[in-house]
């Protein structure tokens, strides 16, 4: 795995490259966007390791046993590399304050389901985490998850810029557009 990716510098190589993929595909001003494609450069935080990273790591893309709390597989490796091992484990995080789609379309969101018999408070999962890799905490946790939304809003974006051109493949590609502004939206908030 020495050539699988640069383990230096990783959120900010990913600010850079969408900022840049958002602006390319950009269809309407989204003023959240702006000021995160602004700020997030300066904001990112060091990096916290190298480990290997999913790149989409959310519930979305695992198989979990129906039988028993436990994922019996992960999905959906493509954007997998080298990489600092908070921004994939913020990335999961997401999931709890994910705006909750309209149309269904897009990732799926716990928000209205924190009471969920099994489901951990998110305090919790985070405590689990750090223990199990030896974390006293997540420094950075706010910046960490602006910039996950952020980034999750340019890859919608991308899937907005090819419906606009005329080659997305998916049909529901403009359902999971709408969502960018959501996103971005969260994304300034923290």
């Amino acid at each position: 795995l020495g050539d699988f990716g640069k383990p230096q510098g990783y959120v900010a190589r990913q600010i850079k490259r969408w900022s840049e993929q958002y602006r390319a595909s950009e269809t309407e001003q989204v003023p959240e966007m702006d000021r995160l494609i602004a700020w997030l450069p300066g904001a990112c935080p060091s990096d916290s390791g190298a480990a290997i990273v999913h790149g989409d790591f959310r519930l979305d893309n695992c198989i979990v046993d129906p039988a028993s709390p436990r994922i019996l597989a992960v999905l959906d490796w493509e954007l997998s590399t080298i990489g600092d091992p908070l921004a994939d484990f913020t990335y999961h995080l997401m999931q709890w304050y994910m705006p909750v789609s309209e149309t269904g379309a897009g990732v799926g969101s716990l928000l209205g389901h924190e009471n969920t018999p099994g489901l951990p408070r998110i305090e919790d999962y985070i405590a689990d985490y750090c223990r199990r890799t030896g974390r006293t905490g997540i420094p950075d946790l706010d910046i960490y998850m602006a910039y996950n939304f952020f980034r999750l809003a340019a890859i919608l974006q991308g899937i907005l810029g090819r419906v606009r051109d005329g080659t997305a493949a998916n049909a529901k590609a403009a359902d999971m557009a709408r969502q960018v502004r959501p996103l971005a939206e969260t994304a300034w908030r923290f």
